[in-house]
């Protein structure tokens, strides 16, 4: 492997339905940084099946180039087929750098990718910079998010990471911004496939807002004391337009679902508001909101963690507060 045949960044843009999902478009804050500094291009990958609205925000938000793949086989997600595909991608244009947001599907296909190129992988990122001779420097937390750990991979290319969603803020978008779209024609190998999508299961908050896409979060954590409490939130959070977040611990206790836990083993976010009621603010939580344009914290115990990163610290009951935040934002609504 020549490194020096490698060049220019490239940001996977994760779709659903044809639609770009945020996480990629925020990845193309960064990797813009990344390319401006080696002054080399950023360009998008769009896998899926008509990706035709994915493929014109990947543009609107940043990018200066488009790699689209466009078939029925990549309607879902498949870590075989998508893995494939990016293969033959970079063994045709050779990135120097290769970043995908650390979802679900994008740990699955990066470990994939990784396996296939032969190349190292950084997982979670929440930082990266530029260094000597184009190698990036990712940086990580590690044991509980009590450490930074700074890492990169200088023996190969392209530089694989992914990156934790929320951490980076998309930016505005240019809908009058033009770039070149390359559309690649790849099928994937029937033994290459050796999985199949038999259904596909949505799973969003109550309100139908996806907690990692929502703009406000309303989380509750033990401190809540019982389940049923948890509805006093969603009367805040739906008048809000938000979604309901949730701890660790009040996953574990059977109080909510796991796909609205909140922070290293669960979603990362950055809201424009969280507001955190009954959450102590373990370290582990905070890994995973700590981006929120605006923090909220409603807890009775005084000297909670979580008021050291708060914006705004209420000491009290939540069960007092909540109501009476509800009655003050109804009454500015309606008038």
């Amino acid at each position: 492997m020549n490194i020096g045949d490698y060049k220019n960044v490239w940001v996977f843009i994760e779709t659903e339905q044809g639609q770009a999902k945020n996480t990629g478009l925020e990845l193309l804050n960064p990797g813009a940084q990344l390319a401006a500094a080696g002054q080399e291009s950023l360009v998008a990958v769009v896998i899926g099946k008509n990706v035709d609205a994915a493929v014109k925000d990947a543009i609107a938000y940043g990018a200066d180039q488009v790699i689209s793949v466009d078939g029925d086989e990549y309607q879902n997600f498949s870590a075989d087929g998508y893995s494939y595909v990016i293969g033959k991608l970079v063994e045709k244009y050779k990135p120097s750098v290769l970043l995908i947001g650390s979802t679900n599907n994008g740990k699955d296909l990066a470990a994939s990718a990784a396996c296939k190129l032969n190349t190292g992988l950084v997982a979670d990122c929440i930082a990266m910079v530029g260094g000597a001779g184009g190698t990036v420097e990712f940086t990580k937390r590690e044991f509980s998010g009590n450490l930074m750990a700074v890492c990169s991979v200088p023996e190969t290319r392209p530089q694989l990471a992914t990156v934790r969603p929320g951490v980076f803020k998309k930016v505005q978008p240019d809908a009058a911004k033009t770039a070149e779209v390359v559309k690649e024609e790849i099928t994937t190998p029937a033994e290459e496939m050796k999985t199949k999508v038999v259904e596909v299961v949505k799973t969003v908050t109550d309100s139908g807002i996806k907690l990692e896409e929502a703009d406000v979060i309303v989380a509750g954590g033990r401190g809540l004391g019982k389940p049923e409490n948890f509805a006093i939130l969603k009367e805040l959070a739906d008048l809000l337009g938000g979604a309901i977040g949730a701890s660790r611990a009040a996953v574990d206790a059977g109080w909510i679902s796991h796909h609205q836990q909140v922070g290293q083993t669960g979603k990362t976010v950055g809201p424009q508001i969280y507001i955190a009621c009954g959450i102590s603010g373990a370290i582990q939580h905070l890994a995973g909101m700590s981006s929120s344009k605006t923090i909220i914290a409603i807890n009775k115990d005084p000297d909670a963690p979580i008021f050291e990163i708060a914006d705004y610290c209420i000491v009290g009951d939540f069960q007092e507060v909540i109501p009476a935040m509800v009655e003050e934002i109804k009454k500015v609504k309606a008038s």
